[in-house]
């Protein structure tokens, strides 16, 4: 099936949700448990020897430098296209074949299956005519009782008739096919976090480390920690509870993060 079918991670946005954390980096960029997101996904795909392209838009150019050459690059003009627009401008290079599309800010985890594995439900006998989601049980219930969980796979029918234009999956592929009786949504057999909020972002790293910490390479770290992740290089001599510290970050000695993200010595970003 991976001759017929290629990956596209969606990687444009700009996760104003995430603001003042994505001034700094989009969001595809945000580390979880010390990861970037979208490693967590080009990781998934590649296990799944499938062939992939990223998009890119809002500060694109870091996304670019982070990519390589370890997957096909698209960047959008302008403001981000959106889910279907930017499948839109991925056309010609999809081709004519199916295609799993990722979101690069989806969390996912499973106890019984590793990256790649957990989502290959999507792909197992496909008839190339059927459009499938993966959804955990809501609420919200998006789709019957489940709720979108970051991956789709469409059919080239579907892709043949999204332009390169501000639109979205949902309304343009995902709801036409289930008006078809061609959508299914296929279960995670785990936890799905969207990474879209403060609070949903700090739990995605909490869960990434969970039970205990997680101190990044050359970190230097004196203070106190309960459920934390301590990026690279940072320096943390004060305590840090339920807390994420980026790489090169700081805590002073007098500092309790509770709670929060840190970027750099000084912006603090609650999660609640």
């Amino acid at each position: 099936m991976s001759g017929d079918v290629c990956a596209v991670v969606l990687a444009a946005g700009e996760g104003r949700r995430l603001r003042p954390l994505t001034e700094h980096l989009p969001k595809a960029l945000c580390p979880v448990g010390n990861v970037p997101l979208l490693d967590r996904a080009l990781a998934r795909m590649e296990a799944l020897g499938l062939p992939v392209a990223v998009n890119a838009c809002y500060l694109g150019h870091m996304v670019a430098e982070h990519v390589g050459d370890r997957a096909h690059l698209s960047v959008e003009p302008g403001d981000p296209l959106g889910t279907a627009g930017g499948i839109g401008l991925l056309r010609d290079w999809i081709g004519g074949r199916g295609v799993l599309v990722g979101n690069a800010d989806a969390y996912l985890a499973s106890d019984a299956l590793p990256p790649g594995a957990d989502i290959a439900a999507l792909l197992e006998d496909w008839d190339g005519r059927e459009a499938r989601i993966l959804g955990v049980p809501g609420p919200p219930n998006e789709f019957g009782g489940h709720r979108f969980a970051g991956f789709s796979l469409l059919p080239w029918d579907l892709v043949a008739t999204l332009e390169p234009e501000p639109s979205d999956l949902v309304r343009l592929a995902w709801r036409p096919a289930e008006r078809q009786g061609r959508l299914r949504v296929v279960e995670y057999p785990g936890t799905y976090l969207d990474t879209g909020t403060p609070a949903d972002y700090l739990a995605a790293n909490l869960h990434a480390v969970h039970p205990g910490n997680l101190i990044g390479e050359d970190a230097l770290v004196t203070g106190a920690l309960d459920r934390a992740v301590i990026g690279a290089r940072a320096v943390v001599a004060g305590d840090v509870t339920r807390g994420v510290v980026w790489p090169g970050g700081e805590v002073a000695a007098d500092e309790k993060l509770t709670d929060a993200i840190r970027v750099g010595r000084g912006l603090t970003v609650l999660a609640h």
